[in-house]
């Protein structure tokens, strides 16, 4: 176990440090269609580790995982910048990362039935996915129902890319699983330039323009890609009953994320400006207690 664990506390590190790159980029309201175009094209960076493994073409059955599961990748990020877009980004990708853990539960026992999971380690799910819902809520945060269903939208999607990934990496080799992924991905979203609109603002100027925007864009794409290759190095790890409790742990990106604005609030005010409350010290407080507690719990037993 300790091995995956350590793996996705590593991911969502490296989660952490990419959202606030993403807070400077993501403010500007940037359109759906060309910054899932810009994200996905990135991915096929991932083609540098073909070196690094044996690689092979996957069977044709082994190829229909593969190419949905860049579909429902693709589609959980559109969704989730269209919800961006609409609404305020912390709000939404904390709504997204709460409701996950829920559905990929529900996904692991549809494809694989219900999971013989020992009671200590459900109740560290459980201490866990507390802690993550505590840290994301918001003061005075208004649910309306086009917001609840763009966003739950995406969390679907990004639960079945945690599926559909694990049922990949159980049929290929790591490497050449998330290579096949990240080229089809990359395939997929050149179809974003059949449309004329979606063309016109992929191919605009405008849309990384200042120089700022530029670097915290690049930088986002790289810590975002080691992110996310920790991330699905510690799916392809983790047993399948685990699949919830990894994603459950994405409280520890929060707690990094809070910790890291923190400091840069203090000592680089011109960059990013924070204002803490008592009572939201306190709820962060309370949750990052939750998810010591429940890490400690998959650590020590």
């Amino acid at each position: 176990m300790i091995y995956w664990l350590v793996t996705i506390i590593s991911a969502y590190l490296f989660f952490a440090f990419a959202s606030l790159c993403d807070k400077l980029v993501l403010a500007g309201k940037p359109k759906p269609a060309s910054y899932t175009f810009y994200v996905g094209a990135f991915s096929l960076f991932v083609v540098f580790l073909m070196p690094f493994t044996k690689f092979g073409f996957p069977s044709s059955g082994e190829l229909i995982w593969v190419v949905l599961d860049a579909v429902v990748h693709i589609a959980g990020l559109y969704a989730m910048f269209v919800a961006i877009q609409r609404f305020d980004v912390s709000k939404v990708v904390a709504t997204i990362g709460a409701t996950q853990p829920i559905f990929i539960l529900l996904l692991t026992w549809f494809f694989w039935g219900p999971q013989a999971i020992p009671a200590i380690d459900i109740l560290a799910f459980g201490i866990l996915f507390l802690g993550s819902i505590i840290i994301s809520v918001e003061k005075n945060s208004k649910v309306t129902a086009d917001y609840l269903k763009i966003t739950v939208i995406s969390s679907l999607m990004f639960s079945l890319d945690y599926i559909f990934s694990k049922i990949v990496f159980l049929d290929q080799p790591f490497l050449q699983g998330i290579i096949w992924i990240r080229i089809f991905v990359f395939l997929l979203v050149l179809l974003f330039l059949l449309s004329r609109k979606s063309r016109k603002e992929i191919l605009s100027r405008q849309t990384l323009s200042n120089k700022k925007t530029q670097i915290a864009f690049f930088a986002a794409q790289l810590l975002g890609g080691a992110a996310n290759f920790l991330q699905s190095l510690a799916i392809s790890l983790a047993p399948v009953a685990f699949l919830a409790t990894v994603n459950s742990l994405r409280g520890i990106q929060y707690v990094f994320l809070f910790i890291a604005t923190l400091i840069t609030s203090i000592f680089l005010p011109k960059i990013l400006k924070e204002t803490l409350s008592k009572k939201v010290v306190a709820q962060k407080v309370i949750s990052i207690a939750l998810i010591a507690v429940g890490l400690s719990i998959l650590v020590v037993r």
